[in-house]
This record gives structure tokens, sequence and C-alpha cells, in this order.
């Protein structure tokens, strides 16, 4: 399955413009995706909210010194 996750610096960084950027994972389930993406993105998850099946999941993750918001639904 396809999830999309999109992310937002909540922090300001120089490198980033602060508008979202969408990335497209295959995986099994949500937690693979993210699983997946904080491996390519060398970052570290911070906190994660799982609703209810069929809903988005919510993650806030670190890299370096900027921390994001992830939105993780299937694509």
């Amino acid at each position: 399955m396809q999830y999309t996750i999109e992310s937002r610096p909540l922090t300001n960084s120089p490198s980033f413009d602060g508008q979202p950027r969408q990335t497209t994972i295959e995986a099994a389930d949500a937690g693979d995706a993210i699983t997946k993406f904080l491996h390519e993105s060398a970052s570290e998850l911070v906190s994660l909210t799982t609703p209810a099946k069929g809903s988005e999941s919510i993650a806030t993750v670190r890299k370096n010194e900027s921390v994001f918001l992830l939105r993780v639904y299937t694509a």
C-alpha cells in the first residue's frame, strides 16, 4: 500500500521555507511508512498518534536541531 507523508517544519530553519513537503512510501501500514521515512531522512521519532484504522496518523520528528510535524495517510 502507498502512504503519503506530509512534513511541515515546526521550528525555524534556514534550509526550509516553511512549506509542507510530500513523500510517497510503499509500506505495509502507517507505522511501517513512518519507520521507513525516519530511516531515509535520518530523523528521530518524538511522538506518534495513530487513530482508528483508516484515519491519518500524526507524528513529530526531530532532525538535527529542527522539529517537524508529519501527517501520514494512504495515497
